[in-house]
């Protein structure tokens, strides 16, 4: 079975900064890109982030930009997200995904072969 688990999801007050993780099971992420996506109550899901397999290629949602930075450690098999300076507008339930190739598209996935279970983030004060 193949399964991405999530962590460092909380709630955070404005201004503040959480980390989440995204750890691989049953496979390695080295030849996958991996993505960060996030749904607000009634909106769709959008696109947050993305790291290509080797790590050296990053893309952005605009929201975002300057914000969250993607990295990711192949040798512990796990992808993280820094979220600081967070906003009420941040909150969302997070999802991390396995792309279906090695490299992004702009700052999602061109398609997704293993979705995580989702980790919620809410900025409140």
């Amino acid at each position: 079975q193949l399964q991405l688990v999530e962590s460092g999801g909380g709630l955070v007050q404005p201004g503040g900064s959480l980390r989440l993780s995204c750890a691989a099971s049953g496979f390695t992420l080295d030849y996958s890109a991996i993505g960060w996506f996030r749904q607000a109550p009634g909106k769709e899901r959008e696109g947050v982030s993305c790291i290509n397999s080797s790590g050296d290629s990053t893309g952005y949602a605009d929201s975002v930009k300057g914000r969250f930075t993607i990295s990711r450690d192949n040798a512990k098999n796990t992808v993280y997200l820094q979220m600081n300076s967070l906003k009420p507008e941040d909150t969302a339930v997070y999802y991390c995904a396995a792309c279906g190739r090695s490299y992004c598209s702009g700052y999602a996935c061109h398609n997704v072969n293993t979705w995580g279970q989702g980790t919620q983030v809410t900025v409140s004060s």
